[in-house]
């Protein structure tokens, strides 16, 4: 992020342009929506700023900026459509100590003005670190049909009822009450007229004062293979109203950036055999965190019921009589399998699919090897890169077909993904050959689709 966006107070602000042609226009147009105290200065000047200054909404001066005239500037925009002029009078704004913006010059500019969608006192800014206008401008016409004009008069009105709001508790109980404001009792007061909507927020507030507070509840949220687009929109809203997520190690950063900024984030990531963080100390966060009255999600990876320990936190969290529900996820063999363009299971070849785990508690993970061996059975194998060459003897042992198609999935949905195409008899030496670093999962009985384009994918042929 190079350029870090903030919002600036502009009460007191004075902010100068230099230039009275079509780009001044346009910045003008945007800064005269602020309370700040615009000097323009040009020597000649379109008759609408001459309007502007006419009506006190602004100051023109009818020259060229000169030494002096940013002191006390807090901003400085050149829009005088020359380079040169443009450079002289940055130059002198930048030595009152103002911060500068050239127009549709990003290289030499201090800051650059985003999109704004105009709900004031509710406004949305959109930047592209000036890299694409045009998919900025499209992100603020597509909020600007989704946002009702009448969402500022409710902003505005909730504003001068802050401080009633600090009768409620700080935390979650004032934000049950704002939300119950926005989405449902202030919309309805509006449509009835804006003088509804202050008895709207009184009766609400003794409503919400009346309360009692919200018990400690837990989500069980599975967090899908990693490209947050997989989310399901229970897990978002899940996160959206988390005020502490504990999370898996697989859990995509991406993922973790929908959480509130506000919500205690904790790391609880474990690694096959490598470093872990203890599932008694899993169960004692869930646990301490709930009973402050915390809305926790305890985010997992793929679908939180495969492979996820689920009953053991349950059970924790039972013992100590506290809500829970589940929110259930994409796993990762469903990603992997739409990555590759197959279905786990088809008419003729295979009437049921299993998921396997390559390790456990003890160690690499028995099955029933004689079944798998068998032609046409497909398995997901989760957890299997280190276990690979135990599932390649158990399976072999039994009478397996050694050309029997194997595919890895490394990061599946993510942007890095990669695909393995290989075989039961060169399965060990494709893992050593691709450096595989990321989880990833494998399917035995099944190849890439012939016809479908998958990138990259890396062939390792059967060594002899």
């Amino acid at each position: 992020m190079d350029h870090f966006p903030i919002f600036l107070s502009t009460s007191t602000a004075r902010i100068i342009v230099s230039g009275g042609g079509d780009a001044a226009l346009a910045k003008l147009r945007l800064l005269m929506k602020s309370s700040a105290k615009i000097t323009v200065f040009a020597e000649t000047a379109a008759p609408e700023i001459a309007q502007w200054h006419d009506a006190g909404r602004l100051t023109l001066v009818p020259r060229a900026m000169d030494y002096g005239d940013a002191v006390c500037a807090k901003l400085f925009y050149g829009a005088n459509e020359d380079a040169e002029e443009d450079a002289r009078t940055a130059h002198l704004a930048m030595t009152c100590g103002a911060l500068v913006n050239i127009v549709d010059n990003l290289q030499d500019s201090q800051f650059i003005t985003p999109a704004i969608v105009d709900r004031d006192p509710v406004t949305i800014a959109i930047g592209t670190e000036g890299a694409a206008p045009v998919l900025a401008r499209a992100i603020k016409a597509d909020l600007e049909e989704r946002l009702p004009q009448t969402l500022g008069t409710l902003a505005r009105i909730g504003k001068t009822f802050r401080n009633a709001s600090y009768a409620l508790p700080f935390g979650r109980a004032r934000r049950d009450f704002w939300r119950a404001f926005y989405f449902d009792a202030g919309p309805k007061a509006i449509a009835e007229g804006e003088d509804a909507v202050r008895p709207a927020l009184d009766t609400l507030l003794k409503t919400h004062l009346n309360k009692p507070a919200r018990e400690g509840h837990i989500a069980f949220v599975g967090g899908g293979p990693g490209d947050p687009e997989l989310l399901t929109l229970k897990a978002r809203r899940a996160l959206d109203e988390a005020d502490v997520v504990i999370y898996d190690r697989l859990i995509t950063p991406e993922i973790l950036e929908l959480a509130r900024r506000e919500a205690v984030m904790i790391d609880v990531g474990k690694e096959g055999f490598g470093p872990s963080t203890s599932q008694d100390h899993i169960n004692a966060l869930l646990v301490e965190h709930a009973q402050t009255g915390a809305q926790v999600v305890r985010l997992k990876s793929g679908d939180a019921t495969v492979f996820g320990r689920l009953d053991e936190e349950i059970d924790a969290v039972d013992a100590h009589g506290i809500g829970w529900h589940i929110v259930p996820g994409i796993t990762s063999a469903s990603a992997a399998v739409a990555t590759i363009g197959q279905s786990m299971t088809k008419r003729g070849r295979n009437a049921s699919v299993r998921f396997l785990t390559g390790h456990d508690t003890k160690g690499f993970a028995d099955h029933d090897w004689r079944t798998l061996a068998r032609e046409g059975e497909v398995a997901a194998i989760y957890m299997g890169k280190k276990s690979a060459r135990f599932i390649q003897g158990r399976l072999l042992m039994h009478g397996a077909d050694r050309h029997t198609p194997v595919t890895l999935i490394e990061n599946a949905s993510r942007p890095e993904q990669r695909v393995i195409e290989t075989t039961l008899a060169a399965l060990p030496a494709a893992l050593e050959a691709a450096k595989l670093d990321g989880p990833a999962l494998t399917f035995l009985g099944l190849a890439p689709r012939a016809a479908m384009a998958v990138a990259p994918t890396l062939k390792i042929e059967e060594f002899a």
